[in-house]
C-alpha cells in the first residue's frame, strides 16, 4: 500500500481530515489538483469553526483575516435593516467567526497537514478510482496510488458523485452566482466595515447579494439567483441599483467577474465500502448563511475520528463505517436547508429577519443557527423551521444529506 488513507482535494475539509488522521499516526497521502495558494470563493466562516481551529493548533488572529461579529440583513426595497450578533445567540454559542482570503486560509490549513505528517501532492489530478475488496486504487497524473480508504474532498467538483451520476440538484435554492472583488475601498469605509467584520446580505428579487469585508480594504461582492441564464450584467445591474453597495464601493476598483453555475445539489451516494465524501463533495447548499467551509471542516473532523480507530482495528471496509457521521451532519444540513427555505419565503423572511417585535428566544435561536451551533436540543426556532421545511418542500432536500 502507498498509504492507509488517500484524500482527494486539499481544501478545508480534506486538509482537516488529513491533519487529524496523520496526528493519530496514520499514513495519509493527499492529492490536490491545484498548486496553493489558489483563488477560491467562500470567504465567510462561522463560529462553530473555533473548536476545530484550536484542535488543529492554528490561529487566525493577527494574520490577514478579519474577525466577524455577526451578519446584517438589508432590504433596500423597504428600507429594512437588521443586525444579528453571534454574542446574542443561545447560551454557549461561540461569539465570533472570521472573514478570510481563501487562498491564504486554505494554504495555512494544508501547511498544517504537512507539519502533522501527511504527504501532500499538489498539482496532481485524479483521473480514475477503482474499489477492490481489500484496497482502493486511485489513478493520478503522477501515477497510481493504493490505499485502504478513500476520502473525496473535491468540493463542487464532486469527483465521485459526478462519476457515479449521483448528483441531484436542489432546485428550490439558488442555482448560480456571479461575483467580483472590490479593491481600494475608501479608508473610512474600510474602517467602518472592520469594526464588526459583519457579512452584509441584501435581499433582491429571486435571490440575494453578499458583501464580505476582507483584510486590506477589500470587499467580496456577489449575487446568487434562482433564475437561469445568469450573466455578468446581473451583477453590474444589481450594484448600480443598490445605494448601499454604491456607497461602500465608491472609488474602488472591481476585479473581472466570475460565474459559478450548478449551485445547490446533494450527492445521493456519499459513502460506501472504503470511501466517504465530505463537504461540498457530499452536498452544497445555497451559501446565503456561509455554511460550506464550516460544515466541510466539521465533517472532515468527524470522519477522521471514526476512521482512525477503524484503521487500527481493520474495520475500515464496513460500508456503514461513517453512518454516524452522516447522521450527525444530517442534523446540520437539515437545519441550514430549513433556514434557506425560509429565506426564500417572503412571509417567513418578514417574520424571522425583519420582525418589528421579535420573540427574544426565537431571535436567539436564529442567531445560534446562523452561528452553526445546531447540535443542541433547546433551540425552539430550529425545531419549528425543520418541521415547516418538511411540510413545504421536496423532502429529498432534507433526507439523507450527510456523509
Amino acid at each position: 500500500m502507498d498509504a492507509e488513507v488517500l484524500i482527494i482535494g486539499g481544501g478545508p475539509g480534506g486538509s482537516t481530515c488529513a491533519t487529524l488522521l496523520a496526528e493519530q499516526g496514520h499514513q495519509v497521502i493527499l492529492v490536490e489538483k491545484e498548486v496553493f495558494p489558489r483563488f477560491h470563493i467562500g470567504e465567510s466562516l462561522l463560529p462553530c469553526d473555533l473548536p476545530i481551529f484550536r484542535r488543529l493548533k492554528i490561529s487566525l488572529d493577527g494574520g490577514p483575516f478579519m474577525r466577524k461579529a455577526g451578519a446584517e440583513f438589508f432590504d433596500e426595497r423597504t428600507g429594512q435593516h437588521e443586525v444579528f450578533l453571534f454574542r446574542d445567540g443561545l447560551p454557549g454559542t461561540p461569539v465570533h467567526a472570521y472573514q478570510v482570503e481563501r487562498g491564504t486560509f486554505d494554504q495555512q490549513l494544508l501547511t498544517r497537514s504537512r507539519a502533522a505528517g501527511a504527504e501532500v501532492r499538489e498539482g496532481t489530478c485524479v483521473t480514475d478510482t477503482t474499489f477492490h475488496d481489500d484496497f482502493v486504487e486511485v489513478t493520478t497524473s503522477g501515477g497510481t496510488l493504493r490505499g485502504r480508504y478513500l476520502i473525496d474532498a473535491t468540493g463542487q467538483d464532486a469527483f465521485l458523485a459526478r462519476r457515479q451520476r449521483s448528483v441531484e440538484p436542489i432546485k428550490t435554492f439558488g442555482i448560480a452566482a456571479v461575483f467580483w472583488h472590490f479593491d481600494g475601498l475608501a479608508d473610512d469605509v474600510a474602517q467602518e466595515l472592520a469594526l464588526t467584520g459583519n457579512i452584509h446580505v441584501l435581499m433582491i428579487e429571486d435571490g440575494w447579494v453578499w458583501l464580505i469585508p476582507l483584510h486590506g480594504g477589500r470587499l467580496s461582492c456577489g449575487v446568487v439567483t434562482r433564475r437561469p441564464g445568469v450573466r455578468e450584467t446581473l451583477l453590474q445591474e444589481t450594484v448600480a441599483a443598490s445605494s448601499h453597495i454604491r456607497r461602500l464601493t465608491h472609488g474602488a476598483r472591481n476585479t473581472p467577474a466570475r460565474i459559478i453555475r450548478n449551485f445547490s445539489y446533494r450527492n445521493a451516494r456519499s459513502r460506501g465500502s472504503r470511501w466517504a465524501c465530505v463537504g461540498d463533495a457530499s452536498i452544497f447548499l445555497d451559501p446565503v448563511f456561509s455554511s460550506g467551509v464550516s460544515l466541510a471542516m466539521l465533517a472532515g473532523e468527524r470522519v477522521a475520528d471514526v476512521l482512525g480507530p477503524a484503521l487500527c482495528e481493520s474495520r475500515e471496509a464496513h460500508p456503514d463505517l461513517v453512518s454516524p457521521v452522516a447522521l450527525s451532519m444530517h442534523t446540520a444540513y437539515v437545519a441550514f436547508a430549513s433556514l434557506i427555505g425560509a429565506f426564500y419565503s417572503t412571509r417567513l423572511v418578514e417574520h424571522l429577519f425583519f420582525a418589528s417585535d421579535p420573540d427574544p428566544e426565537l431571535r436567539a435561536g436564529l442567531i445560534s443557527v446562523l452561528a452553526g451551533d445546531v447540535w443542541r436540543d433547546d433551540n425552539r426556532l430550529q425545531k419549528m423551521l425543520v418541521d415547516s421545511q418538511r411540510r413545504r418542500i421536496d423532502p429529498t432536500v432534507v433526507i439523507d444529506v450527510g456523509g
